[in-house]
Parts: structure tokens; C-alpha cells; sequence
């Protein structure tokens, strides 16, 4: 029997949720142990993934419009109206961690920080937009939860604004427009015949190349800290 979207989706993200100790990094942050120098890193490399998501969301956003995909064209425009938003929010928190604009000009992106948004293009290349709509969407969940744990530990640890912490805030909320275009774009995709089993494939390899994201941060706070 078919699956509804809600019920893929579901499913989905049970099957690719990371264990509760894959990330290296934020139960540093949540602590309060985390480097300062690591929290300006990661600002620092946001400042580079959110204009090639964009661009990414863009061109799956055009790629489902040519395909007469208005479900997933809906998703994708709402995912890069979204990082629009969030390149605001990462000002405050680039102040707040004492980034200067020449530095923010001049900061050279780590490899495995950006791994992430360079799949997150080949999919936009290659990947068929109802299976990617389904692939990302199940990544989000872990992705929002540890926003949520950073924008608490900061205000708590770090005494950060609201403000320095509206970054995080936005991925952390509930966002019940980008969750009823999700599952248009995949009940769509599955009235069309448009998903097939390789959206676990691209999920897999989303999870890696944002668990890439995490590991190199915390390498890098280790240096920072002696350790």
C-alpha cells in the first residue's frame, strides 16, 4: 500500500535521525565548555552555506516549475525566501561574536564545513526535486533541534541577545508553512510517481555531510581549547 506523504515523511526522518551522540560539538556548546573562537567559526561558515543553499533552492525551485511541479516549486522558492531571512539574523550573531567585517570578507571556508552545501548543489544538478524536497526535510529535524540547544546555551552561558541568537531562533521554531509545502511537494511527487527509494540515498549522505559540518567545528575547538 502506498504511503501517505505525512506517513513517508515520518518514516523518513525516523530512518535517518542521527544517534543522540553524533554531534561532537553541540553538547560543548550546551555545557558552556565550547571555545568562544568556535561559535565565531561557525557564524563565519554560515556566512558561505547560506548564499550556495540559496542559489541551490533556486535553481530546484526552476528545475520543478519546468517540470510543471508547482508543489515542489512552492517548497524550494520557500526554503530560499527562508535563507534570505536567516542571512539577517547572522549579522547580530557575527557581532556578537566580535567577527569584524574585513575578517568576515576574508575568512577562508573549511572543506568539511562546506561538504554540506556542496551535495546539498550536485542535488540541485542531479537530484529529482520531489525526492530532494523529501531528502531535506528529514535532515531539518536534527538540524533544528540543535539550534534550539545552542540558542538556549548561549543565552545562558554566553549572555547573548535575542537578537545574537535570532539566527538559531529561526530554525529552532516551528514553521508550519514550510512543513504544508513539504508535504504537497511529496504527496505530489508521489501522485506523479516521483519518488523513488534513492531519497534515503540522498538523505544519508545529507546526514554525513552535516555530520562533516559538526565534526570539523569540534576539531577545531579541541585546538582551540589545548586539547
Amino acid at each position: 500500500m502506498t504511503p501517505t506523504a505525512y506517513e513517508l515523511l515520518r518514516t523518513t526522518t525516523e530512518r535517518l535521525a542521527p544517534e543522540a551522540d553524533a554531534n561532537p560539538l553541540v553538547p560543548l556548546v550546551a555545557d558552556g565548555t565550547a571555545h568562544p573562537r568556535t561559535l565565531a567559526v561557525l557564524a563565519l561558515e554560515q556566512s558561505h552555506v547560506i548564499p550556495a543553499d540559496q542559489r541551490s533552492f533556486r535553481h530546484l525551485a526552476q528545475r520543478a516549475a519546468a517540470s510543471g511541479d508547482a508543489e515542489s516549486t512552492a517548497f524550494f522558492d520557500a526554503l530560499a525566501d527562508g535563507e534570505s531571512l536567516a542571512a539577517e539574523r547572522l549579522a547580530p550573531l557575527l557581532d556578537a561574536c566580535a567577527v569584524s567585517k574585513a575578517e568576515a570578507e576574508t575568512y577562508e571556508p573549511q572543506a568539511g564545513c562546506q561538504a554540506y552545501p556542496a551535495y546539498v548543489a550536485w542535488l540541485a544538478l542531479n537530484g529529482e526535486p520531489a525526492d530532494v524536497a523529501l531528502a531535506l526535510t528529514a535532515n531539518f529535524a536534527s538540524w533544528g533541534g540543535y539550534c534550539a540547544t545552542i540558542a538556549r546555551a548561549l543565552r545562558e552561558h554566553r549572555g547573548f541577545s535575542d537578537e545574537a541568537c535570532g539566527f538559531f531562533d529561526l530554525f529552532a521554531e516551528p514553521a508550519p508553512d514550510l512543513d504544508r509545502h513539504a508535504l504537497a511537494a511529496v504527496q505530489a511527487g508521489l501522485d506523479r510517481g516521483r519518488i523513488s527509494a534513492v531519497h534515503l540515498r540522498y538523505g544519508r549522505l545529507v546526514q554525513r555531510y552535516e555530520a562533516m559540518f559538526w565534526q570539523t567545528l569540534a576539531d577545531g575547538d579541541a585546538v582551540a581549547r589545548g586539547r
